[in-house]
């Protein structure tokens, strides 16, 4: 029961029930005209949504991303003279005045907060400015302390917005590049941001936070069925790949 369950339950998913109407489109579309341009551009369609709305396709894409990051662990233990996390997005909620830190952005610093408690560095920093009104390194830094990060070992970096200016910013807070630092962020996120980073730090240690590759659903059925959620992983996989190609372009 509960195996018909999740599939009943992903039935209801936005981005299934839009598949459904495609696929009731095209069809309507092949059998009233025969040779049809418009329907073959609306197969086409259907058939790219549902590529990048299934499970299968979203971990892989992600894997691209992350494999050598699951595959190695790098934080058994390990003490860092600097602890970097990285923000991931802010928004403000204007009718409350207030800006709140996003999903990616807490789990980066609860993970932090977790390996700085098992083996304290002699800093820890906060980066990012991010798009809310208050800087995104400034309400990490509020939540680190509340979750038991001595304010004496916490430094902000509230100016940056790009990965990129990250590492420099970084950089400016250390005069002495010689140091260790040990590097939190989205598993997705890491390879971009470690390039970065070794580019002004010689010792720069992975930390990833979190993965968006999950092993396969015992639920075969749900597995192929078009869901938001896989949807949003591949949209995250493909921005951030875009992200490595402007780079490449840019030469930074």
């Amino acid at each position: 029961m509960d195996y018909l369950y999740a599939v009943l339950k992903s039935c209801v998913d936005p981005v299934f029930v839009v598949f459904v109407l495609l696929v009731i489109a095209v069809a309507l579309c092949w059998f009233s005209v025969k040779k049809n341009g418009g329907a073959l551009f609306l197969l086409l369609t259907t058939v790219i949504i549902y590529g990048a709305s299934i499970a299968p396709v979203a971990n892989y894409l992600a894997y691209s991303l992350e494999g050598d990051y699951i595959r190695n662990r790098q934080d058994a233990g390990q003490s860092f003279d600097v602890l970097v996390v990285l923000g991931g997005g802010s928004y403000d909620i204007r009718s409350r005045s207030e800006t709140h830190l996003s999903n990616a952005t807490v789990a980066r610093l609860s993970h932090a907060v977790l390996l700085y408690h098992r083996q304290p560095s002699k800093y820890f920093v906060c980066s990012g400015d991010g798009p809310g009104t208050v800087p995104e390194a400034d309400l990490m830094a509020d939540l680190a302390l509340a979750f038991g990060v001595p304010k004496e070992r916490i430094r902000i970096e509230a100016k940056s917005q790009t990965t990129w200016e990250n590492a420099y910013e970084v950089g400016k807070i250390f005069p002495h590049k010689n140091i260790s630092i040990g590097l939190v962020t989205s598993g997705y996120h890491m390879r971009r941001a470690q390039r970065e980073f070794e580019k002004i730090f010689p010792k720069v240690t992975p930390l990833p936070a979190h993965f968006l590759y999950a092993s396969p659903d015992r639920n075969v059925v749900v597995r192929f069925m078009p869901q938001a959620a896989e949807l949003l992983k591949t949209g995250t996989v493909i921005k951030e790949k875009v992200g490595h190609l402007w780079y490449s372009i840019r030469g930074i």
